[in-house]
């Protein structure tokens, strides 16, 4: 089975997932910022009835009930060499944490690659699994998304260690 996609409902709304052989392609909001092309993902399937949709469905699940801090199922990107750079550095950011755009085009050797960064971000397509949404702007000002802001807010806030209850630790 080569390109297919499913829906899911999720804590955030419905989620479309494609996938193309063994790895996951897409995670996709309602109103996307940049959709995949008509006819791009394939026949639409039961998400339970394939293994790669089913595993992105459950780790969603669990990453959103907060159950879950990392990503396993296989995911498999194709963007340039510059957005291939950037998303790998998405990677490496760790649960619970943010970075800057600029600081991201630092790391690249370019401080001055900041917007050109966002530009990458921004065409993220496994969006949550390579989490975008841990990247903001240089002030901390939470920038666009492409499930919207409110979206990214709820993901960072979710990531947000839980104070113990009644100040105990047991």
């Amino acid at each position: 089975m080569s390109l297919r996609h499913t829906r899911i409902d999720t804590a955030l709304g419905t989620l479309t997932l494609a996938a193309d052989r063994e790895s996951l392609t897409g995670v996709y909001f309602p109103h996307h910022w940049h959709p995949p092309a008509a006819g791009a993902l394939g026949r639409r399937i039961d998400a339970r009835a394939d293994p790669v949709l089913a595993t992105a469905a459950i780790e969603l699940d669990e990453y959103l009930s907060g159950r879950r801090t990392a990503f396993d199922v296989a995911t498999a990107t194709s963007g340039d060499p510059f957005q291939e750079a950037v998303w790998e550095m998405l990677r490496e950011i760790p649960y619970g944490t943010t970075t800057t755009y600029g600081a991201l085009a630092e790391r690249l050797g370019e401080p001055t690659l900041a917007r050109r960064v966002g530009q990458a971000v921004g065409r993220n397509r496994l969006s949550i699994v390579i989490a975008c949404h841990r990247v903001v702007g240089k002030d901390g000002r939470l920038t666009g998304y492409a499930g919207g802001v409110d979206v990214k807010r709820r993901l960072l806030d979710l990531e947000q260690p839980r104070p113990a209850e009644h100040g105990r630790l047991f």
